[in-house]
Formats: structure tokens, C-alpha cells, sequence
């Protein structure tokens, strides 16, 4: 049995779930959560789809599911004409729908009780030590360089007893940290995902902490414009994790505008200002990642450097920029017929110069921690030598840090110090 998971904790999310699941437990396998994010994505999974299917021995099969694989959430039945250069390998490959599930529970639009059940541990596999947990899927925003959405379809998302119910069945199995994760997670609880000035992502968070004791808590993605001050305030306690990656994609209005954002370069300014200035319980620094997109169609230079002073000014401690895919294999996105593309020598050249200065920030962020205690959970051990994140999303290891308080009892969170 092998899987390749590619890109979303969305994918990791129902890879763990398929792993685990009935119809996979006595076949000869490889299984793959495939990804279309960008254009290069898609190159990659063709690729790797066509070395491993060469290397399958009799029986044996690729099981595919992930955004590639599905339209609605259900298996894509047009696959193999989208991806045509597959279609010679089709006996031994099959499709997937995103859940294993699927068959087994009644979905609607609005809300899931899909009620979970204590695994038994001894036969489970588990890809992390962190457990992901998605509340929400897909999206109705429609942004101008999003292929997710027309793969996933509209929004809909769990109900809190069940998001709960899960969380206490992963404590119960020993599990110190969850994940939320998402497609557009911080519209939980909206009609849809354009409802955003009606955010509700302080109900679901309020209701998580009351009602579970897991200590750690992940926010992923975070959605900007669903960001309120209830939300903020919640974000003090010690249980959320003061690491908050936002997707902004851009910090020139006019950009924004063209990608079909809900929100403009003041909003950004007063919300990475207030982020800043959250008065943590534990006094933990607050980290800020950022999702980019450079090169979107129109984008002047005048554009781009605002970006750029996002990143130097706003203390963006890591960045996940990417040059925006036209899409012009396969599937499109409306982007892909923007006048005004961006030749592929200045995107080059705006990616190094933004990375360039984003691990500047970066080094400039990790200086600013030395000698400060954080609580750690143990991520890996390999011949001894130790792997994990500090709270704010620093990476440790036993070369870089000195023991304060400590427990080696897996997955038991660890007090140290950082040093150079």
C-alpha cells in the first residue's frame, strides 16, 4: 500500500479517511490526492500518474481522488476524456469521490451530523501527528484565478455537535492538536460564502473551546474578510495557536478588484494592524503567513510593489506566493482570457525579488525569538534527532533549542527554549 498526497490539508484530510476506509482494506493499492491548483500541479500529477502506473504489478491499481478526480463532489465521469493522455492506462486506474463516505451518509447543503465513532487505534493509520478536521467545504465566491471552486461546487459545512463530537473522539485516541481546515473555512454557518459580513466563525470557535479540552488548535487558511472583532478576541486564548495564515493574494486594490476579492488595501492595513497587536495569554508572539499571487493580468509595477511593502512592512513571516496559472492545459478559470498576461521573464523576476525579501522578514522574525519559552509538540523522531513547531510556527529541532520541561512520551507537549 503507498499513497502521494499533493498540496491541500483538505486532500490530507480525506487521504486519512481513505487509508482507513472499508473499500481500500483488501486491495493492492496506490492511492493519490491529486491537485489542480495550478497549471504545474496538473503537469505534475500527469507525470507521476504515468511512472507509477508503468511499475503496477498484476492486481494492483491507482486509485485517484482529490480535485482531479471528482466534479460535485462525486466521481468525474468525464476524466479520461479531460485527461485523454490517460486514458490508455484506464483498466488500471480508478476514480474516486472525495469521500469514502459518500454512499454511506445523508448530505444537504447547509449542515452535516455525520456522528464519528472511537477508531480502534491499534489498526488505524495516521499521516501526521496533528489531525486534520475539515468544517467546511467548497465555495460560491467564484474568484477569477480559482479552479477549486468549479471542481468542489457550492458551500456547505458541518454542524458544531458533530465538529465536536470529532474532536473528542481524536482526544480520546491521544491526539494533543487539530487542524481546522477548509476550502473557505471561515464561512462556517453562512448561507453562503459571499455572506462574509455576517461572519459566524466566532460561534464555531467559542463552541470548540467550551466544549473540548484538546490543547492545541490550528486555524488554517484564514478567509480576510470574514475576520471580525469577536473572532480577534478569541484569538488570545492560549488554546488557538497564534499562527494565522491568511489567503490575501494581493495587496493592490486594483488587483483585487480584477480577482473578485471582498476586500481592498485599507482593509488589509487595519486588519494585519489589529492581528499585531493581539495580547496573547501566553504572551506568544503572533506569525503571519500570507498566500500570494504574483503576476495576475494588469499587474503593473506599481501593483506588485505594494505587495511587496505588504511583506516588508507587515512582518510576513512566511510566504506562499506563487505566479498565477492562466490554465491553458485542460481546464480554465475566467483569468485565463484576462488581456494583459504577464510575460514569463517578469514573472521571474517579481517571484525572487518578493521571496528574496520575504526570507529577509523571516530571519529578521526567528532573531526576534531567541531565549523565549514556547510549548512544543513532538512532530518526528529519527535517530535521535527531533522535529517540531513552536506555537507561532517555528521550526525546532534538537540542534536549536534547550530543555526546560520535558516529557519523551510521544505526542505530549514539550516546554523548551529556543536558541541559536
Amino acid at each position: 500500500m503507498e499513497y502521494k498526497v499533493f498540496w491541500c490539508k483538505v486532500n490530507k484530510y480525506y487521504t486519512d479517511k481513505w487509508l482507513n476506509s472499508e473499500y481500500l482494506k483488501d486491495k493492492n493499492w496506490i492511492f493519490i490526492a491529486s491537485c489542480v491548483v495550478t497549471d504545474n500541479a496538473k503537469r505534475k500529477w500527469i507525470k507521476f500518474v504515468k511512472q507509477e502506473v508503468k511499475k503496477l504489478k498484476n492486481n494492483e491499481k491507482i486509485y485517484i481522488s482529490g480535485c482531479w478526480a471528482f466534479e460535485k463532489w462525486k466521481e468525474n465521469n468525464n476524466f479520461f476524456n479531460t485527461y485523454s493522455e490517460l486514458n490508455k492506462f484506464r483498466e488500471k486506474i480508478e476514480i474516486l469521490p472525495e469521500n469514502p463516505d459518500l454512499n454511506k451518509k445523508k448530505w444537504n447543503n447547509k449542515s452535516i451530523n455525520i456522528s464519528s465513532k472511537i477508531s480502534k487505534i491499534k489498526n488505524k493509520l495516521n499521516l501526521t501527528t496533528k489531525k486534520f478536521l475539515v468544517i467546511q467545504w467548497w465555495c460560491d465566491s467564484y474568484c477569477t484565478f480559482c479552479l477549486t471552486v468549479i471542481k468542489r461546487w457550492k458551500h456547505y459545512y458541518r454542524s458544531k455537535e458533530d465538529i465536536v463530537q470529532d474532536i473528542i473522539d481524536f482526544e480520546l485516541e491521544w491526539w494533543k492538536e487539530v487542524v481546522l481546515t477548509w476550502v473557505n473555512l471561515c464561512a462556517w454557518g453562512l448561507k453562503n460564502t459571499n455572506d462574509y459580513k455576517n461572519s459566524k466563525f466566532d460561534e464555531i470557535i467559542s463552541y470548540i473551546l467550551d466544549k473540548t479540552e484538546i490543547p492545541r488548535i490550528r486555524i488554517s487558511s484564514i478567509g480576510p474578510e470574514f475576520m471580525n472583532d469577536k473572532v480577534l478576541e478569541l484569538f488570545k486564548n492560549k488554546r488557538i495557536y497564534p499562527h494565522f495564515h491568511i489567503s490575501i493574494q494581493s495587496w493592490s486594490s486594483n488587483i483585487l478588484k480584477s480577482m473578485k476579492r471582498h476586500y481592498d488595501w485599507d482593509y488589509i492595513r487595519d486588519l494585519l494592524n489589529k492581528f499585531h497587536n493581539i495580547k496573547r495569554e501566553d504572551w506568544v508572539s503572533v506569525s503571519i503567513w500570507a498566500d500570494l499571487i504574483v503576476w495576475f493580468p494588469w499587474e503593473t509595477d506599481d501593483d506588485f510593489m505594494e505587495t511587496f511593502d505588504l511583506v516588508e512592512n507587515y512582518n510576513i513571516t512566511k510566504v506562499h506566493a506563487f505566479p498565477f496559472s492562466n490554465h491553458t492545459l485542460w481546464e480554465h478559470v475566467p483569468a485565463s482570457y484576462f488581456p494583459n498576461q504577464i510575460d514569463e521573464k517578469t514573472k521571474k523576476q517579481r517571484l525572487d525579488i518578493l521571496l528574496n525579501k520575504w526570507e529577509e522578514v523571516r530571519d529578521n522574525f526567528i532573531k526576534s525569538q531567541i531565549w523565549k519559552k514556547f510549548e512544543i509538540l513532538i512532530e518526528s523522531v529519527v535517530w535521535e534527532k527531533w522535529k517540531w513547531w513552536t506555537e507561532n510556527y517555528i521550526e525546532a529541532s534538537n540542534e536549536n533549542i534547550e530543555v526546560l520541561k520535558w516529557n519523551i512520551a510521544k505526542n505530549e507537549i514539550i516546554i523548551w527554549i529556543l536558541k541559536k
